[in-house]
């Protein structure tokens, strides 16, 4: 069965960075995309960024330029760097594999 837990979230002031994390266990994880969604309160769950087993990126024009995902294939991770964070990246974070998803981590942009 897989598991994807994510970690990493916090409060963060306007500007600041990030790093989040999602380990996989269960599954074998060096051929499968993997993508990181948010879902902001009040709002659906949008896709933010994925990455092929093969490194190729994918990003939500909202996020482009700013958030960078990335996966260590051999520690079965992969990571979201969020920079120049906005008050509108505020949401909780959720990392997917195929039909599984973790249980999320909450990121909030506030001064």
């Amino acid at each position: 069965q897989v598991q994807l837990v994510e970690s990493g979230g916090g409060l963060v002031q306007p500007g600041g960075s990030l790093r989040l994390s999602c380990a996989v266990s269960g599954s074998i994880f060096t051929i499968y995309t993997m993508y990181w969604y948010r879902q902001a309160p009040g709002k659906e769950r949008e896709l933010v960024a994925s990455i092929t087993g093969g490194g190729s990126t994918v990003y939500a024009d909202s996020v482009k330029d700013r958030f960078t995902i990335s996966r260590d294939n051999a520690k079965k991770t992969i990571y979201l760097q969020m920079n120049s964070l906005k008050f509108e990246d505020t949401a909780v974070y959720y990392c997917k594999l195929r039909n599984s998803w973790g249980k999320g981590t909450l990121v909030t942009v506030s001064s």
